[in-house]
This record gives structure tokens, sequence and C-alpha cells, in this order.
């Protein structure tokens, strides 16, 4: 029986949060399955976790510059965004969240996601006081509504030291999210799919 993450080609979007280190367990467990990922990391995230990590785990570039092409020359949003079969962010940010709910593309991360046409897979982690906050419900909320799946957060210890929603899903829970969203689609180029 083929994987069906096998050859499947992933957009992996990762924001400047402590959880970034997660995002890397994620992004080896999908490589490890025989999926395709490219990575898109917020300036922010490169406080937290360094391009070199995914570029060795992907053998691809990692892109973060909205204007400097590195491979689509009509510009990397475009190129990205249309050879993704599902885009995950994750961590996604209080500040992420409320880019995406608010339709603003001043990042290559957020750009390249208004222009997908794929699912769209956000795994919320934050403090647990900002997650509580009514603006960034509402951004999830909004999100939601425009067709965005979200996974967690969770209950549990924060970088903070308190314990509340806010923690990352576990990269298993993802995987297994990411699994359910490319088995209920064709992979690009098969029969009957452009």
């Amino acid at each position: 029986m083929v994987d069906v993450l096998q050859q499947r080609e992933v957009l992996l979007g990762v924001a400047g949060g402590i959880a970034a280190y997660k995002a890397a367990e994620l992004c080896s467990r999908l490589v490890q399955r025989g999926a395709r990922v490219t990575v898109i990391m917020t300036e922010s995230a490169k406080e937290f976790i360094g391009a070199a990590t995914f570029e060795a785990l992907t053998g691809r570039p990692v892109y973060s510059d909205q204007f400097q092409a590195r491979e689509h020359f009509q510009g990397e949003h475009i190129g990205l965004a249309r050879r993704a079969e599902v885009a995950i962010v994750a961590p996604a940010t209080a500040r992420t969240l409320a880019r995406l709910a608010l339709g603003l593309s001043d990042d290559l991360l957020s750009t390249t996601l208004l222009v997908c046409t794929c699912p769209i897979l956000v795994a919320p982690a934050m403090n647990c006081d900002m997650w509580a906050k009514p603006a960034v419900q509402r951004h999830v909320a909004q999100i939601a509504a425009d067709g965005l799946q979200v996974i967690g957060p969770e209950m549990g210890w924060l970088s903070c030291g308190q314990t509340g929603f806010g923690r990352m899903s576990e990269p298993g829970e993802i995987l297994m999210a990411i699994e359910r969203i490319l088995g209920g689609t064709a992979a690009k180029g098969s029969a009957g799919h452009p």
C-alpha cells in the first residue's frame, strides 16, 4: 500500500516562536514518510531556529525573502503556492494568525498563503494569556470561517513557566491531520487532477 504522504508536496510555514523546534521534528517525519517539503520561515522564526536545519532535512532551500527569486521568477509566492498540495503553519503565532485573518501580505509566508488554493492547516502556539485574548480568538474564528483548519493549541507547560492552553500540538498529531487532508485529495498530476 502506498503511503498517502509519498511524493506529496507539503509547504511548511514556520513562524517565530519557541515551538519552532517542533516544526523541525514535523519536517523530519514528513520527509521520512516520503513527502517533498518546502519551508518558508518568517524573519522572527530565524531567531528561534536556523534555516540550515530545514535545508538539511528537506534537501531544498528555505525561503523567507519576499522579493528575491531563488526558484520561481514569476514570484516565489506564486510558484510555491502552486506546487503545494497542503500547507501547514507550525507554529502559528498570534501575529501570523492576525495576518491570515486580515488577509495581510507583508511577508513571504502570508503572501504565499493568500495565493494557496490547497488546504491550509494552522497549529497555533503562544502564551496562554495571549491565546485567551478576544482579538486572537476572533482571528482564529475568522480563519476557520475562511476555510483554514486549526489544530490545537493544547493544554500544557509553556516556555514562559505557566501551564495553560497555548502549547503547539505535537508533531505526531499534526502529521495525522496532514494525512487526513491528503487522504481526501488526489495527488497533483494524477488522472483527473491538474
